[in-house]
């Protein structure tokens, strides 16, 4: 999801498209439609028109308002983990702060040609970011902000000092490898390696070899790609006998404690990341296990409701019996995916869904209830999922009206998030009341997939990238 912009230092347009190309192997094949899927969706609503002229000048204001958040973190939380846009105070997620903003941020910094701020945010982590802490932290999470970030920040400046600490990082996070399954702990502490956690979810197990696995490649450490790979392929082993996997599972034990399935948090990116190694590693068990389970996510997750509306819902992971019609904001990568897969039809449609979602309430809200069009739970979090999904589609596709989505989209998200130090989460979408939150991600993902929507397709290589689930783009280079 990221853009390049007119005005944007041609450099920075470049670091990206130097990379060498994914496997050229063609995408898996998409799922054979079924009856459901086959059926004709309801019109299209109208989106607002943009034009080239038009989205370089919505291009131009995502940089703007990317400054803007910056400029805030800089003068109200520098140095610390995230901005609370409302109070102007800093947050941080442990006792000691490790720069999620400034890492998160650099490789969209750098791709918006935001130089000074990019300079200041590389500054502030080699400058004071130490991993060496006696601190827990969330394997997951660190992994997908701060390991990812700092792989692709090195990948465009080539700063060994950003993989030095990504490798210091790597070998820190490890030991949550060493459970009797192979399946990760969810916690570590950085300077002791304890763990912690043993119950934990597809997202967390399966949500680690894009990001390890390009640390291995980088620093020619084997171990990284290993155990990663093997947390992935163990989650993989223990799907149910119709290919679905469920919420929970205990990692000591291999057994499962919560059979909900569904493409929501908890599982999202487990999947997503069982094509996107294929794609970054040319790894054919990652495209075999992807093939496996795409087709029971399309025969048992989707959905059909009204005149020919597609959305995907939850079911029992042993029996695909429909559990509940629940789907939100991070649902909303599912037509991003579905693209990547080659399913453009089945994309379209969901995305259809997506721009419904977003509409009921002038802003999506973190979960609704598809069949009802009832919000569930009403916040939103800055989330990114469903202009990636736009992103993705009119790189496939083309077609304006995806860069229509994108600028309602971002009109309404800085009508009703904007403040005067950055951009605030909403506790209620329906009340539009700030939750005085921003989380870094805004900076990683929400803000470079609408960059990259309305900037120019030479903004980026994106075939010569993977992003991780945290939008940090890694290239190919080995």
């Amino acid at each position: 999801m990221n853009r390049a912009l007119r005005n944007a230092p041609l450099a920075a347009a470049l670091l990206l498209a130097l990379s060498a190309c994914t496997p050229s192997t063609p995408a898996p094949s998409a799922a054979p439609a079924d009856a459901a899927t086959a059926a004709t969706p309801a019109a299209s609503a109208a989106v607002p028109a943009v034009d080239d002229a038009e989205a370089a000048r919505m291009a131009e204001q995502v940089r703007e308002a990317t400054r803007h958040a910056w400029q805030g973190y800089m003068q109200y939380a520098k140095g610390h983990d995230d901005l609370k846009p409302v109070s102007a105070q800093p947050r941080d997620w442990y006792p000691v702060p490790l720069l999620m903003s400034p890492v998160d941020a650099l490789d969209t910094l750098l791709l918006l040609g935001l130089d000074k701020e990019a300079n200041e945010a590389r500054e502030l982590i080699v400058g004071q970011l130490s991993f060496d802490q006696d601190i827990e932290v969330q394997n997951f999470e660190v992994t997908i902000r701060l390991l990812g970030g700092l792989l692709s920040a090195y990948q465009m400046t080539h700063d060994e000092r950003l993989l030095k600490l990504a490798d210091d990082l790597g070998t820190r996070l490890s030991p949550v490898f060493d459970s009797p399954t192979g399946l990760p702990y969810t916690h570590v502490n950085l300077r002791t390696g304890k763990t912690r956690g043993k119950v934990s979810n597809p997202a967390e197990t399966g949500t680690l070899l894009l990001e390890f696995g390009t640390l291995a490649k980088l620093t020619g450490k084997q171990a990284y790609y290993d155990k990663a790979k093997r947390a992935l392929v163990e989650t993989y082993k223990r799907r149910s006998k119709i290919g679905l996997v469920g919420l929970n599972i205990d990692v000591e034990t291999g057994e499962w404690t919560n059979k909900d399935a569904s493409i929501a948090g908890g599982i999202d990116s487990y999947y997503e990341y069982l094509l996107k190694c294929w794609k970054l590693f040319g790894d054919e068990d990652c495209k075999r296990m992807w093939e496996d389970s795409i087709g029971p996510i399309n025969q048992y997750l989707a959905d059909e409701v009204r005149e020919g509306e597609l959305w995907y819902g939850h079911a029992d992971m042993d029996s695909g019996a429909r559990t509940s019609t629940t789907y939100g904001a991070l649902d909303a990568f599912m037509p991003g995916l579905l693209a990547l897969g080659g399913d453009l039809d089945r994309a379209r449609r969901l995305q259809e869904s997506n721009l419904k979602m977003w509409r009921l309430h002038g802003i999506e809200p973190e979960s609704l209830d598809y069949a009802a069009m009832e919000v569930r739970s009403p916040g939103y979090a800055l989330r990114p999922e469903i202009v990636e999904s736009a992103y993705y589609l009119h790189h496939y596709t083309g077609d304006a009206r995806y860069r229509g989505m994108g600028k309602e989209f971002f009109d309404d998200f800085v009508k009703y998030t904007r403040t005067e130090h950055g951009f605030s989460a909403l506790k209620d979408v329906r009340s539009k009341e700030k939750d005085d939150s921003m989380e870094s991600f805004l900076f990683a993902e929400t803000f470079k997939y609408y960059y990259l929507l309305f900037a120019p397709a030479s903004a980026l290589d994106f075939d010569g990238v993977v992003f991780n689930t945290e939008a940090h783009p890694l290239r190919r280079t080995w």
